[in-house]
């Protein structure tokens, strides 16, 4: 058959499905309104033989009712009942009243289960249906129907436990009304009798209510009490309406199916006590009204506008203004049910049939949330910010200045993160136009933010204000008077004035004084500094963490684009907490003063400092923002996206109160120089202004210098040894190099956490080194991305070779676990030690390997060999201690060949050796040729120092009594237990009997000493 055909015959065959579907459908149909009509043929045949028998009587005639009928009274159906239980109970009254209704239309027991299962649905129909279905023997009773349906579905609150929530029913918030209907309906399940049930009643109504009613005489029934309770009810609400103040607004809701008239206003009856009123001119009351708003700004799409905000706390809601919304541009959206506004004097105000969409609001300053304002005409304040805002927000606010001083602890998480106060309604100053030199025009219209007018203000309190809490029983010590130079003193006065004009400081009499002197910084001008020494030693330290510098190179993968920001006057821009300003008193000579703000100097300064920022900028740190004290680094992968990214951060920071100088920033660059390094694309190097300088510094401050950068120096820390140790031809070696070094630093990759990273390591007998590197995508070759290096201690130092390898590979997985730590593949490490290849697999390991295994268990890498005279940079890294001319023992590692077995040598003079081959495997010096080979021996040259001390182990002495000899050992690195991570082994040699200490930590000697005498010595005594 062909396709086609084929095709043909299924599409046939799907149609008489279709149709043999649909016919079935119709015949079920069908049946059952055959059944129906044989139940109703079956009635009729009943009433027929009825009316056959009356009408074959000889003695009675015709009833009067089958003659003259009345019609039954009409009837409407109940609602639909979809299993609710607590329900259940009235649907079933509601359909026995029906049946009462209409007896002649539902004459029949079966055709009243019909009817109510017809009015089922959800999981009541399912049911029914089936019952129905399966013909059960109770469908055809209605009084066994309901029945069982009530065993099923019933769950209404009856006897005991009816009784029980009556007991407990309060009316609360609920109107005499509400309380009253569900008090009636709890007590119909109740036996109790009408005076149980009224002094209940009474007992759940709410205090100022049963006030009232106390003074009047008490209805005797339920039903008058009620009644007295409601009029009491209403009473009360027309004598608060009264006496409650005309400045605020209650909302209703207006439901379309129950519209309640408007309250009646009261008579104009004087109230006891009632003051006189003073109409106020329209002029004096703007004036109030202007005293009690505060700046805001509402932002819709991209439209931006100011206005005044009305603090309300008696408002139900927040409101805007509709014809200024209208000019704004916002629009209106329709309620699903209009809102009443009433007065609180009785009198409707309006009616709200619109709202505005969500819009920012910002509010005090930087205080930001997004809200839905009801529209409504109030031309004389635009904004209301009613009670719910207050609620919601719980701002702090200083009524007489008309600030707002603080914000909930919500606030501070969720409006934006910082809380600043609020710029004061007064009129603004005039202020001088901000230097814009060198700022991109895309920022012009967030000049102020570069104001250094408003950066030397004096700012309001925060709560990031600096605490300065001392240590128990001490007190800030006096300082001395430091001399000052002619220019220094001229500095000072001018710092003084300008600092007492600017409210920065103030004149003090504290009985504390710090030193006051200056020192100069890179441009030449002197920088005021207090000798805060003596109070930071008495300083409670504040432990907010500096951002790390590594943290920063990781996020700069990918950017290309770079803006650099300085503030301006940072640490004068936080104020000191209030009441501990005598603290920071110093003394000049001149006078005695105290900082209002932050000074340099104090211990705490950085990380308050820090914790502001990072407060303020939160959420785009890690980011597209790096933030370093006062230097702030903005990186992009585009200049559009760049773009975006400073205009939020200046926002924010003029938002904040926090100022910017502009000549100090640099803007859209494609390299910027950052804390001492140059931070392009794809690279990180030394700032070169840095290394210049380098061969002009002295040996001990270029070591501190130096230290900043060892990272991008490879085999710093060996480099430098002989320099700590101040040998003179070596240290002067040495810091020749690593000047050299500097000069010449190699150009870093950043790592991408995306790529493969490859670790080399190598170790020599004095030191070891690694190099991180990452395989670059643009020419397949390996960068490297950091070096470490590392001098051994003497007891490093005497690791055989095995150990000092797996050494170097545990301390460069330590130094950059940050990115190989669940890095996103597998990371290879290369060294030039084969058998290393095997120790994730082998079976026995030494005392040490077992802790550094579980170490390398937190990794994913691979180990493999590669040779030698491949792996140069990190053996580079590893023998920088070596002395110059002097060729490092070769380690005898069997790579190839076959072992025989072990040998001892024996070398002396006049042994003649075939072939001076042998010295060279043997790690001896070249044999002499002076009339023949001969091998000298160990004491005519200087071999490794671990040859010359090479002996025979020599064995413990046997004890002779138990615990005269003990041993004792650590097990580190176990995973915690209780808090524990180290067991202390004390084994008696003797009778090999041990003592098993837990400890939270390594301990002391003093610490080590302690608990043997605790654990041992008691119960032992000395060995």
């Amino acid at each position: 058959m062909d396709p086609a055909g084929e095709e043909f015959v299924h599409s046939a065959i799907a149609h008489q499905g279709a149709l043999l579907g649909h016919q079935a459908s119709q015949l079920s149909s069908t049946a059952q309104e055959v059944e129906t009509l044989t139940v109703q043929m079956a009635e009729l045949s009943g009433r027929f033989r009825e009316l056959q028998d009356v009408m074959s009587s000889p003695t009675s005639g015709v009833p009067l009712s089958l003659t003259q009928r009345e019609p039954e009274p009409h009837a409407n159906n109940p609602p639909l009942y979809d299993g609710d239980p607590n329900s259940c109970r009235a649907f079933l009254s509601q359909c026995s009243l029906v049946f009462a209704l209409q007896p002649r239309r539902y004459a029949t027991e079966r055709l009243k289960v019909a009817y109510v299962i017809t009015l089922l649905t959800g999981k009541a129909r399912e049911w029914g249906t089936a019952v129905w279905d399966a013909g059960a023997s109770f469908c055809t009773d209605f009084e066994e129907f309901r029945a069982e349906m009530t065993k099923l579905f019933d769950r209404s609150v009856k006897g005991d436990e009816a009784a029980s929530k009556l007991a407990r029913l309060r009316q609360g918030g609920r109107s005499v009304t509400e309380y009253a209907i569900l008090f009636k309906t709890l007590a119909a399940s109740c036996d109790w009798n009408e005076g149980a049930l009224r002094a209940m009643f009474r007992e759940g109504l709410n205090f100022d209510i049963q006030d009232e009613i106390a003074t009047h005489d008490l209805p005797q029934d339920l039903e008058g009490f009620i009644n007295l309770a409601t009029r009491v009810e209403s009473r009360l609400r027309l004598r608060q309406r009264r006496l409650a103040p005309r400045s605020s607004w209650r909302l209703e809701e207006t439901l379309p199916s129950k519209s309640h008239p408007p309250p009646q206003s009261p008579l104009a009856e004087p109230e006891p006590m009632q003051l006189g009123r003073i109409r106020l001119s329209a002029q004096e009351k703007q004036q109030r009204l202007s005293r009690t708003q505060f700046p805001a700004t509402i932002t819709y799409q991209d439209s931006v506008h100011s206005c005044k905000a009305l603090i309300d706390s008696g408002a139900e809601a927040s409101f805007l203004d509709r014809s200024t919304a209208m000019s704004w541009g916002i629009p209106a959206i329709p309620l699903s049910s209009p809102v009443t506004v009433w007065g609180l004097s009785g009198q409707p105000v309006a009616t709200i049939t619109h709202a505005t969409p969500c819009v920012s609001l910002v509010v005090s300053g930087n205080h930001r949330e997004s809200v839905v304002l009801f529209l409504l005409e109030s031309p004389h304040a635009c904004l209301v910010l009613g009670h719910p805002w207050l609620v919601q927000h719980s701002p702090h606010v200083d009524w007489s200045r008309n600030q707002i001083l603080s914000w909930s602890q919500s606030c501070l998480a969720c409006c934006l993160g910082a809380a600043s106060p609020s710029v004061s309604v007064s009129p603004v100053l005039q202020v001088e136009a901000a230097d814009l030199t060198g700022v991109p025009g895309e920022y012009c219209d967030l000049g102020l933010v570069f104001s250094k007018s408003r950066a030397t203000s004096l700012p309001s309190h925060r709560p990031f204000d600096c605490t300065i809490d001392l240590l128990p029983g001490t007190s800030p010590p006096r300082g001395r008077l430091f001399s000052l130079s002619g220019p220094e003193r001229e500095a000072m006065d001018k710092y003084i004035q300008e600092s007492l004009k600017a409210g920065l400081i103030r004149h003090s009499s504290s009985p504390a004084g710090a030193g006051f002197f200056f020192v100069k910084k890179k441009d030449g001008s002197l920088r005021p500094c207090i000798d805060y020494r003596g109070l930071n030693d008495i300083t409670v330290k504040n432990r907010y963490p500096l951002p790390l510098m590594s943290s920063a190179f990781e996020l700069l993968q990918g950017a290309k684009v770079f803006t650099k920001l300085d503030l301006r006057n940072a640490y004068h821009l936080i104020r000191i907490r209030e009441g501990d300003e005598w603290k920071t008193a110093f003394n000049t000579p001149t006078g005695h003063y105290e900082y209002l703000v932050l000074p340099f100097g104090l211990t705490n300064a950085p990380a308050v400092f820090q914790g502001m920022v990072n407060s303020v900028l939160g959420d785009m740190i890690n980011q597209f923002v790096f933030v370093y004290l006062d230097d702030i680094l903005i990186f992009s992968p585009s200049l559009q996206v760049h773009t975006q990214h400073v205009r939020q951060v200046l926002q924010r920071l003029l938002e904040n109160q926090l100022y910017v100088k502009a000549d100090k920033c640099e803007f859209h660059a494609k390299s910027v120089s950052f804390l001492g390094f140059v931070v392009s694309a794809g690279e990180i190097k030394p700032d070169l202004a840095k290394v210049k300088a380098v061969a002009e510094k002295a040996l001990q401050r270029f070591l501190g210098f130096a230290n900043f950068y060892r990272r991008f120096i490879r085999n710093f820390g060996q480099v430098a040894a002989p320099l700590t140790a101040l040998t003179s031809t070596k240290a002067q070696e040495a810091f020749d190099n690593l000047k050299s070094r500097f000069i010449s630093a190699p150009v870093l990759s950043i790592p991408d956490p995306k790529r493969q990273f490859i670790v080399e390591v190598d170790a020599s007998d004095v030191g070891v080194g690694a190099v991180l590197s990452q395989r670059s995508p643009k020419d397949g070759r390996v960068h490297p991305c950091a070096f470490f290096s590392h001098r051994l201690n003497p007891a490093e130092r005497n690791y055989d070779i095995g150990n000092r390898e797996l050494l170097v590979v545990k301390l460069a997985l330590g130094e950059w676990r940050h990115w190989l730590e669940g890095s996103a593949q597998p990371f290879l490490v290369w060294t030039d030690h084969k058998n290393l290849e095997y120790i994730r697999s082998a079976k026995r390991l030494s005392s040490r390997q077992p802790r550094w295994a579980l170490f390398f268990d937190r990794f994913d890498f691979t180990l493999s060999y590669r040779p030698g005279s491949k792996n140069a940079k990190p053996d580079a890294l590893s023998r920088q201690f070596e002395r110059p001319g002097e060729e490092s023992p070769a380690d005898a590692i069997l790579s190839e060949g076959v072992v025989l077995g072990a040998l001892f040598w024996d070398a002396g003079r006049g042994v003649e050796v075939p072939d001076g081959r042998c010295a060279l495997n043997l790690g001896l010096p070249a044999i002499q040729e002076s009339g023949g080979r001969w091998l000298p021996s160990a004491s005519d040259f200087g071999g490794p120092p671990s040859a010359r001390t090479t002996r025979f182990p020599i064995p413990l002495p046997i004890p002779s009594r138990p615990w005269s000899h003990i041993a004792l050992d650590f097990v580190s690195g176990l995973p915690p237990s209780r808090g524990f991570t180290v067991i202390l082994t004390v084994v008696d040699r003797f009778s090999k009997a041990v003592h098993f200490v837990p400890l939270p930590k390594l301990p002391s000697a003093k610490e080590t000493a302690q608990l043997v005498i605790d654990h041992v010595f008691r119960i032992h005594g000395l060995p």
